[in-house]
């Protein structure tokens, strides 16, 4: 039965998925803005530390003030509208609530929430990847021994990916490679907040007619997002990484079949079976038409002369050998696409997408020559970047995962290009997140 119908008989027996909302910035309020068009699906609560800020984004998605109140989820439900509240441990305590999205962005706070939600017996779809990408493996795993489920959201590259990766895997097809777009020159791994509309293609107006936030969209830019997103797709997918860092290859989609070989047979791949990241832009800056930035992709490989001649009888769109096959999405939607993982969780107990190994790892690189006393300002800021490498090689480096680099204090110095380690900072490791990641270290070790 298709998720749309199982929604159909919820609504029809008037047993909704409930869901509750930590975090009602972009990210959110796009998911807000479906949520009340799907049937069988109820927001019952949203959690924010500015719940005005909460209703400011809740009215430009189109919400009418009567649809939400600052009572209480049993308010809510009996009046049909959302219960608003700048409290999370309320909101998964609920009895009311079946499924939590941790939608604030922030790996560290998301980590306590993410918790929160598995003690209290909630399932949890995880907007925020940066959580997952510093300790995703161990979070699956505390989710198992809760007896929920969690899950990559849909909508959000990594678990659109996966769900490519599993495609091509269930049809018998072994994956070469699989990954994103970006729009990608390698001086951008310096960009700040301050330079990021430039680069990415928007004016200020613009941003700010969206409400963007130039830290986190910085993220994008500079490479971190990308390496983040790759991380949770090979620890999700067991796809291995580039031995240092993503290479960003540019092509057009009609030419990512042909890139995303191995070196040996003319393409980028070290072997097959990896990550990678496709540029939209040459190395001299031009654009590529038919790019695949805002998409994601999978290729494929025809392992016998039977299944490369399918290909070229079907018109596959394949290298020019006709052994490597991309299967594509050119765009993805963000959080409008949320309800197919709270749908899915829900309904079927199934994630889209959860680490299964630790395969990948984030690191924070610096942006420029750092100085002992400096403050880290963590994804997307100033100081630092995330490079994507191996876990093994993280773990042997000691390296600073980059979720854990905000608001860190650097203990000696750093060059423009280096990638940090736990000894040049002082960490606090009183809090639950820090604990959490050594656990997995420990628990995952790839020594």
């Amino acid at each position: 039965m298709s998720l749309y119908t199982k929604l159909q008989q919820r609504a029809a027996d008037r047993k909704p998925v409930r869901v509750g909302l930590i975090g009602a910035g972009k990210f959110g309020a796009m998911y807000l803005a479906q949520v009340v068009r799907t049937p069988g699906a109820q927001m019952v609560a949203i959690a924010d530390l500015s719940p005005d800020a909460a209703r400011t984004n809740l009215a430009r998605v189109g919400w009418k003030p009567e649809q939400s109140s600052a009572g209480s989820s049993q308010d809510a439900i009996r009046n049909g509208n959302t219960w608003i509240t700048d409290d999370w441990e309320k909101l998964v305590s609920d009895p009311n609530i079946d499924v939590v999205v941790e939608c604030t962005g922030n790996p560290v706070a998301a980590v306590d929430h993410i918790l929160g939600a598995f003690a209290q017996g909630k399932h949890v779809v995880n907007v925020t990847v940066e959580a997952d990408a510093f300790c995703g493996p161990l979070l699956a795993r505390k989710a198992a021994e809760a007896g929920v489920v969690y899950s990559l959201a849909f909508g959000d590259q990594p678990a659109m990916i996966c769900d490519l990766v599993d495609w091509a895997r269930t049809c018998g097809f072994p994956v070469v490679a699989a990954g994103r777009g970006h729009k990608w020159l390698p001086h951008f791994s310096e960009s700040t907040p301050d330079t990021v509309w430039d680069n990415w293609g928007l004016t200020p107006e613009q941003a700010a007619r969206g409400g963007l936030n130039p830290k986190m969209f910085n993220s994008f830019l500079d490479g971190t997002k990308p390496s983040i997103e790759s991380t949770a797709v090979a620890n999700a997918t067991g796809l291995t990484v580039p031995s240092n860092g993503l290479l960003y290859p540019p092509a057009s989609v009609e030419d990512i079949p042909f890139v995303t070989r191995p070196i040996s047979e003319g393409g980028v791949l070290e072997r097959k079976g990896m990550v990678e990241v496709i540029s939209c832009l040459e190395a001299d800056g031009r654009k590529i038409p038919y790019d695949i930035r805002m998409g994601v992709w999978v290729t494929v490989e025809a392992e016998t002369e039977y299944i490369k001649n399918c290909f070229e009888e079907y018109g596959a769109h394949t290298d020019p050998g006709g052994r490597y096959f991309t299967l594509y999405k050119r765009w993805h939607l963000i959080g409008l696409e949320v309800g197919m993982s709270v749908a899915s969780v829900a309904l079927r107990g199934e994630p889209t997408g959860v680490a299964t190994c630790w395969n990948a790892d984030v690191v924070a690189t610096a942006k420029r020559d750092l100085q002992p006393g400096e403050m880290l300002d963590g994804e997307g800021g100033y100081t630092v970047w995330g490079k994507l490498l191996p876990a093994a090689t993280s773990q042997h480096m000691g390296g600073l995962p980059l979720g854990l680099a905000h608001n860190v204090k650097l203990v000696r110095a750093v060059a423009k290009g280096q990638s940090l380690t736990w000894e040049d900072v002082a960490m606090d490791q009183n809090t639950r997140a820090y604990k959490v990641r050594r656990e997995m270290e420990a628990l995952f070790s790839k020594g």
